[in-house]
């Protein structure tokens, strides 16, 4: 990882988004939880390029998949499967206007959630129900505070590193 980029920020937030996947929420918001692990290895992945990104995101989605109790390597494929099409988009992201960046990161995760069907349906556990599709949703609201949250981590970080 690169100094602008402090290791425990990074570790942090993934293990962040672990932590909230298993995390008790009442019946209604559990609903309707954000992927935040997701949305975590997707600002890594347009932030930090060529930092690891799709061996962390497999690592990360197979923590996840022990962590949640889920088909071994489901949220792995589909981890690894998010960060690539952030790295290779990543031109087009990183510039465009937030809440456009918003939209795009929940077509991601309309990707995501296609993709889970597709794996669910194929190892027989049928499809999820209307729960899990209002997560793209939920993150599409929840990706320009994330995003300003850890950029702002990761600046205030930058501008202490520079000061020595």
């Amino acid at each position: 990882m690169n100094r602008d980029t402090p290791v425990w920020l990074r570790l942090g937030s993934l293990a962040f988004g672990l932590l909230f996947l298993v995390l008790p929420l009442p019946a209604p918001f559990d609903t309707l939880r954000p992927h935040l692990l997701a949305l975590a290895l997707v600002y890594w992945a347009l932030e930090s390029p060529g930092r690891g990104g799709m061996a962390l995101a497999w690592v990360a989605g197979l923590l996840a998949d022990v962590v949640a109790g889920t088909l071994l390597g489901e949220q792995a494929l589909r981890m690894a499967v998010l960060v690539f099409l952030v790295q290779r988009f990543r031109a087009q992201l990183r510039f465009f206007p937030l809440w456009q960046q918003s939209a795009a990161v929940g077509l991601l995760l309309v990707n995501d959630f296609a993709l889970m069907a597709s794996i669910r349906l194929i190892a027989g556990a049928g499809l999820p129900g209307w729960g899990p599709a209002l997560a793209p949703l939920v993150g599409l609201v929840v990706w320009p505070w994330g995003f300003l949250l850890l950029d702002s981590l990761r600046l205030r970080h930058r501008e202490r590193a520079g000061g020595r």
